[in-house]
């Protein structure tokens, strides 16, 4: 079913949710607010097992759609960035595993709401980071997840420089769990899923509430 800016597709436990503003999937208070609602109905639904995050053609996301951001006021922008928060948190709190399935660009807060996720699959054409510091912006909502994941000086640096890195370096940093070609990315995203699903769901929620 269509979402406005969101595309979900429910299939046998399995929830595939795609941001779907291509080519880059950026960030807009609308698609923040569909995010953040879709996320409430799944985790309404007691069917739903996992989630699957992508991004509709060639790009995960790019992040924040800048000219959104260009005018606000201190008000207005607090009030997005909570809202970008409570958006991405919603993914990161999901009482189901979720999964980011990202191939091309995932920066910015689509990199935050990667690392939100339980588990990143990668095509070997993804490249992440967080270049909001190049345009004058600090990363200040999930990207505290990232020192826990590959440690500080490593985060240190992706924080500092801006500098995005490549799938090969998010696999061996610990930050990827498989790369693999972009025209088997789906294929290995939907062998993760099903090593999921062959596990019992009320104990999979479990081990995600003790994890």
């Amino acid at each position: 079913m269509e979402q406005g800016t969101i595309h979900i597709e429910q299939r046998d436990g399995c929830a595939w949710v795609t941001l779907d503003r291509p080519p880059l999937n950026l960030f807009t208070p609308a698609l923040i607010a569909r995010l953040t609602d879709t996320f409430a109905a799944l985790r309404a639904d007691d069917s739903v097992r996992v989630a699957v995050i992508t991004g509709a053609g060639p790009h995960f996301s790019a992040g924040m759609q800048l000219q959104e951001m260009r005018d606000l006021d201190v008000s207005a922008a607090a009030a997005l960035i909570t809202a970008l928060h409570d958006a991405i948190d919603a993914v990161y709190t999901a009482p189901f595993p979720t999964i980011a399935m990202v191939h091309g660009a995932c920066l910015g807060a689509g990199f935050e709401l990667a690392l939100a996720c339980d588990l990143r699959v990668l095509a070997s054409d993804a490249r992440l980071g967080l270049p909001e510091v190049r345009v004058g912006i600090p990363s200040v909502i999930h990207a505290a997840l990232l020192p826990a994941i590959i440690g500080p000086t490593r985060a240190a640096e992706m924080l500092l420089t801006g500098e995005p890195i490549n799938a090969e370096t998010a696999l061996a940093w610990g930050l990827a769990n498989r790369v693999v070609e972009p025209g088997e990315l789906r294929a290995e995203t939907e062998q993760l899923v099903a090593s999921i699903l062959r596990c019992g769901p009320n104990t999979i929620r479990l081990q995600k509430e003790l994890m």
